[in-house]
């Protein structure tokens, strides 16, 4: 989705390796650490962070927003990679040779 509509390969593959130097605006920043957080640490999540975000603008929904859905695709990447689930020609086809850069867990065999 990001690469169809969003980004071109070079640009993700900036974001996947070191989205702090991604050329993001720095809200963009401030989301990316968030849903990072979400997901490495939720437990540790602070009122200064949610008022981190409520700084850039963000409203409670936005916020929520980014909360489910950093909780979602966790979910759901690590279902796949529990299952040892692989990705189908289909989706290596439309990948445009990020899946190297993009795959994370359990190696697959393509």
């Amino acid at each position: 989705m990001l690469r169809k509509n969003f980004f071109d390969p070079d640009q993700l593959t900036a974001l996947v390796k070191d989205f702090h130097a991604a050329g993001l605006a720095d809200e963009e920043v401030a989301v990316m650490d968030f849903a990072q957080k979400v997901v490495r640490s939720a437990h540790e999540i602070t009122a200064n962070d949610i008022e981190i975000l409520r700084g850039y603008g963000l409203a409670d929904e936005e916020i929520m927003d980014v909360i489910l859905a950093a909780s979602a695709r966790s979910f759901f990447a690590r279902s796949l990679d529990a299952l040892g689930t692989q990705p189908d020609a289909e989706y290596l086809e439309n990948m445009g040779g990020l899946e190297e850069v993009l795959a994370v867990g359990r190696p697959y065999n393509p």
